[in-house]
């Protein structure tokens, strides 16, 4: 048969080693972590896990071997994931963002870019080493994310990069970065997507710009979320910060809207396990309760039929939601790490799926799911994280699926054939221009 939905001796390796990891070294941090109120303590709280993570191949396996990664394929990543994500989707989105701000410089980068920031990435004698992806900016004016790649002259992201002799002058603020560093001063690099034009707007004149550490001019603070407490977020400013010109990734000049729209494809698999490993730990919770309680009756709970038809619904929608990140994953591994189709749909379906399972594992588990003696309060708040991060669902995944099928040359077979599925500037714009209708009525009173 083709199609064949077992492991291999090597996945299943991996699945044991990262199961071994989450349950011995990741596992006892959390609690304390997930607590602690301040953000950027709660972050450190798991430092010595992450330095684990590093020397055992983990926070980059994502990068090739010839730059000393582990070049774990994206399938093989994913099974990885949903081991780490079942305990905690927090510091497995730290690893995942390496990946964010590192495989814009594999895809995009010159040969030399790729030794050196590949490499440092991969040779960090204290096992500290992070990298940031640094694409979103806070809300209000013209600057924004959502509507990155509106056509609109003066819309979109906001960040501008002058060139002066062989520096860039950046200024601009960004949220969302993900990460402030282990102790507030950044990362050892950040790529970040800015205008390097700014007579054009939208998808225009905007480039991927990797940022190292230390460069005067940048701020950082660290974000308080509700969820994914355990790993770092970022406000970033730019004030008259110099970078070379020389850190410009030259495959992404003028393209930096298509390097979004890659990274959050790439990444759309792995929120999907992290979904999948979120709502499976609530599941094989909420079975441990619903088997040791009776809510008062003569037989466990899971005995009555409301319970058993729910938890039997939750099981099913887990398994299949792990058979479609497998399968986006296996897509990104056989498409040259392009997914921009398939990595949407996929990160839509499962996180908003997931969401569902963990309220019902709440709901059947009743006010006890409430008490903190439980996890399910976890649960739902790094749920509800999944769907609306990485891309937001509703702001950038679904608008990209939208664009892409609303194309002329579209092929609706394409995936099911596995077939490459192309992703031009042209699919970008739609739903990001104002409704014409206030415009319009205008100019029918006008005519009256």
């Amino acid at each position: 048969m083709a199609i064949d939905f077992t492991m291999s001796p090597e996945q299943r390796k991996i699945q044991k080693f990262a199961r071994e990891f989450t349950e011995n070294i990741l596992a006892p941090v959390i609690p304390a972590a997930d607590k602690e109120p301040d953000p950027m303590l709660a972050y450190q709280k798991t430092k010595g896990a992450y330095i684990e993570a590093y020397k055992a191949g983990i926070a980059m396996a994502m990068l090739p071997k010839q730059y000393g990664g582990a070049e774990m394929s994206c399938l093989d990543y994913v099974i990885a994931c949903e081991e780490i994500t079942s305990v905690d989707p927090g510091f497995a989105c730290t690893c995942l963002c390496n990946g964010l701000g590192l495989m814009p410089v594999l895809w995009y980068g010159s040969d030399e870019q790729k030794k050196r920031f590949l490499g440092e990435a991969t040779s960090d004698p204290t096992g500290t080493y992070l990298s940031a992806w640094t694409a979103g900016e806070p809300p209000g004016g013209t600057g924004g994310t959502a509507n990155f790649d509106s056509p609109l002259p003066k819309a979109g992201i906001g960040m501008t990069a002058v060139k002066k002799g062989d520096r860039f002058i950046i200024n601009g603020k960004k949220k969302w970065s993900s990460s402030a560093g282990w102790d507030g001063l950044g990362t050892n690099t950040q790529t970040a997507i800015i205008r390097t034009d700014s007579s054009v707007g939208g998808t225009e004149g905007l480039s991927a710009i990797v940022v190292e550490r230390g460069t005067p001019g940048i701020t950082w603070t660290f974000l308080d979320k509700e969820g994914h407490r355990t790993t770092s977020n970022a406000f970033v400013v730019f004030e008259n910060a110099e970078v070379p010109v020389d850190n410009l990734l030259p495959g992404a000049a003028g393209n930096g809207d298509l390097v979004i729209n890659r990274n959050f494809a790439w990444s759309g698999p792995v929120a999907a396990i992290a979904a999948v490993g979120v709502a499976r730990a609530a599941y094989e919770d909420a079975l441990k309760f619903l088997k040791s309680n009776t809510a008062g009756s003569l037989t466990p709970i899971i005995r009555f039929q409301n319970a058993g038809y729910i938890m039997g619904d939750v099981a099913a929608k887990i398994e299949s939601a792990r058979y479609f990140a497998w399968r986006a994953a296996d897509y990104l591994d056989k498409h040259s790490q392009h997914a921009e189709l398939i990595g949407a749909m996929c990160k839509i379906n499962v996180t908003e799926t997931m969401i569902d399972c963990v309220y019902k594992c709440m709901q059947i588990v009743g006010v006890n799911s409430l008490s903190t003696e439980y996890k399910f309060g976890k649960y739902l708040r790094e749920a509800s994280v999944l769907p609306i991060y990485d891309g937001g669902n509703m702001g950038m995944q679904r608008r990209r699926v939208h664009g892409i099928i609303a194309d002329e040359n579209f092929n609706p077979r394409a995936i099911m054939d596995d077939d490459f599925v192309k992703f031009d500037k042209s699919m970008e714009a739609i739903d990001t221009v104002a409704d014409p209708l206030p415009r319009t009525r205008g100019i029918m009173e006008a005519a009256e």
